[in-house]
């Protein structure tokens, strides 16, 4: 069976990684892949959104399944483009794909579907944005309404950082046409949870809880990144508030999206914030995060395959999605200056030496293949992930695997899973 895994980040490196663990695969591709996809399978220079040009590969190579690791080609409709072809896709189609690339679509399904969620207005003239958060007063959140890389998001602690915000994003159009309209939302204060689930258009398979880390220094301080690191379970979310948490952000998605002939299929993320009236949601994505995916796929004892073509097909409800019991901590280790700019080509060593240790997986992202070096082209660089029996041992063995790889002008946090800990002494 030949894959092809669309993507170039850690995510889509454990992708490959996992897939490559069913005796049926036979080849693995990834576009455009990075230095640790090439090691498992053939990277081939196609970005992930040509859309056209993906298509077109996946018919030249015979492909028979392709997994989407990011947003954007999802938005962009590469499911449908090759559901038109007959080539089977692991991903929601482009109508689903809105709950991550249109805060105000994603917004208005939740208060449609009854899912908790911060108040909030949708503002296409920047004068009345400006109107309503002089009337509310900070702090205020201002999203983009489409898909900025992650940066689209202020949090605004006085109304001058708000309108500012608006501005940047209206007026001089810094996320480009994503910024054309934006959502202004009340603030939530409280501790985030990443719920990821498998879904088939009705049935869905929970996956054990998680919690990203966004900021780039300890102590949740500095620039907002794509995550520096994540761990699973945890502690905020139990396991015995799975099935709560489902009814609550999970299910009536899925009944409102088939309800409208627009069935889910895929990984559905739902990003918590846990408040003091409960859990709210404060964002969908329609895939796995990264990193959360490494964690999560390290746990995962299920045939991820099997599981995939299961959604496709709808018949998730005839499979069995069991994670391993232990915990499992991912670091991210990424280039000095991320998340602004940041130096290229240090070569990275000590990659054998931290994979040869039990239990553990250094998953590459913003890596590449030179010569024979394996060196860095993005800002997240490295997502080292371990398992151990309890969270304490997980971040120990990972951070353990931390000290054997190097590269020139590398920074991690140091406090990846110390929330959790908190929670669990």
């Amino acid at each position: 069976m030949k894959i092809l895994v669309v993507g170039s980040g850690g995510r889509e490196h454990a992708l490959c990684w996992k897939l490559s663990q069913n005796p049926k695969v036979t080849q693995i591709m990834c576009a455009p892949g990075n230095g640790g996809t090439a090691q498992v399978g053939e990277n081939i220079a196609v970005k992930d959104d040509d859309i056209p040009a993906l298509v077109k590969l996946a018919k030249e190579r015979e492909v028979d399944l392709v997994v989407v690791g990011p947003e954007l080609p999802l938005v962009l409709g590469l499911e449908n483009a090759l559901r038109q072809e007959g080539i089977p896709c692991f991903g929601p189609n482009a109508f689903a794909a809105n709950l991550e690339g249109s805060k105000a679509f994603s917004k208005n399904v939740m208060a449609d579907a009854g899912v908790p969620t911060a108040p909030f207005r949708v503002f296409d003239e920047f004068d009345e944005a400006v109107a309503f958060i002089k009337e509310k007063g900070a702090p205020i959140v201002v999203k983009a309404d489409g898909l900025a890389a992650g940066k689209g998001v202020v949090v605004a602690t006085s109304e001058e950082e708000a309108i500012e915000a608006v501005e940047e994003m209206m007026v001089k159009k810094a996320f480009g046409s994503a910024g054309d309209r934006v959502v202004i939302e009340e603030a939530l204060k409280g501790e985030e949870a990443s719920f990821l689930a498998f879904c088939d258009g009705t049935n869905f398979a929970m996956l054990p809880s998680s919690q990203d880390h966004k900021a780039a220094y300890e102590g949740d301080t500095g620039p907002n990144t794509g995550g520096m690191g994540a761990y699973s379970p945890a502690p905020i979310l139990p396991k015995e508030k799975y099935a709560e948490t489902a009814e609550l952000c999970i299910k009536p998605i899925l009944r409102h999206l088939a309800a409208k002939d627009e069935p889910f299929k895929g990984v559905l993320y739902a990003g918590l914030m846990y408040t003091d009236n409960g859990p709210s949601v404060l964002e969908y994505n329609v895939r796995f995060g990264d990193p959360e995916c490494q964690p999560l796929l390290m746990r995962l004892e299920t045939d991820l395959l099997e599981i995939m073509f299961a959604c496709i097909d709808g018949k998730l409800d005839e499979i069995d999605v069991v994670s391993t019991p232990q915990t499992a901590c991912g670091v991210v280790i990424a280039a000095e200056g991320y998340p602004g700019s940041y130096s290229k080509g240090m070569e990275v060593t000590g990659l054998d030496a931290a994979d040869a240790m039990e239990g553990v997986k250094v998953f590459q992202a913003g890596t590449k293949v030179d010569g024979d070096k394996i060196v860095t082209s993005g800002g997240r660089v490295l997502c080292v992930t371990a398992l151990g029996d309890d969270l304490a041992a997980a971040q120990k063995k990972a951070y353990e695997a931390v000290d054997k790889v190097h590269f020139d002008k590398s920074f991690y946090r140091k406090d990846i899973a110390d929330k959790g800990l908190k929670r669990i002494k």
